[in-house]
């Protein structure tokens, strides 16, 4: 087994997690950072699930203003106390949710903000579009319901795969920073302007 101080230095760097977190990912890893960096990832997801019932009344407001000054973005991202929302790591989340308003332009936090009839044109369109294709009448409700997934997948921040890196979601970046903090940590609202454009 490989675990030297070099490697743990370096999976800290990585990841920020604790010495005890990076040896034990390295010797769960066989040595590989990478592995090592996915076990601590995953750790980490499963600890923030365990927090998401604590009580997160504190946080931050903040405008991000994206390069330009074109789009701006105002949110409020919540914790459970003001030492962690004055951490830079934190800070640094709630700017990465800030240009992911901006460059991604959701509808909605999550799938039950979004309004019933919306669903319903969408799923009305779907439909019509796979008529229009000749698509069998048996196999129209599954097309529906795939598109559906994907219309979910770019209207709701929470599920929108992260613009930094795609591989990983919204949610999931903010479960990774949860369990890293020991925190719950939750995206409130947010607002998105883009000049010239009435909301």
């Amino acid at each position: 087994m490989d675990v030297t101080l070099d490697k743990v230095k370096l999976l800290r760097d990585k990841t920020s997690a604790g010495i005890m977190d990076c040896k034990k990912a390295l010797a769960e890893s066989a040595g590989d950072i990478d592995d090592a960096v996915e076990y601590l990832r995953k750790k980490g997801v499963a600890k923030a699930s365990k927090l998401t019932s604590r009580k997160a009344g504190e946080g931050v407001v903040h405008a991000y203003i994206h390069p330009g000054g074109r789009i701006g973005v105002l949110l409020e991202i919540n914790c459970e106390t003001d030492f962690v929302a004055r951490t830079d790591e934190f800070k640094a989340l709630v700017n990465d949710i800030g240009l992911q308003v901006a460059a991604t332009s959701p509808l909605a936090l999550t799938r039950e903000d979004i309004s019933a009839d919306l669903v319903d044109k969408e799923k009305e369109i779907y439909k019509s579009q796979a008529k229009e294709e000749g698509k069998p009448e048996k196999v129209i409700d599954r097309i529906i319901e795939g598109k559906l997934e994907k219309f979910y997948e770019e209207a709701c921040l929470l599920e929108q795969p992260y613009v930094k890196d795609p591989d990983t979601k919204v949610a999931d970046l903010v479960k990774e920073m949860s369990g890293k903090v020991g925190e719950n940590i939750i995206i409130r609202r947010f607002t998105r302007f883009q000049l010239g454009e009435m909301s």
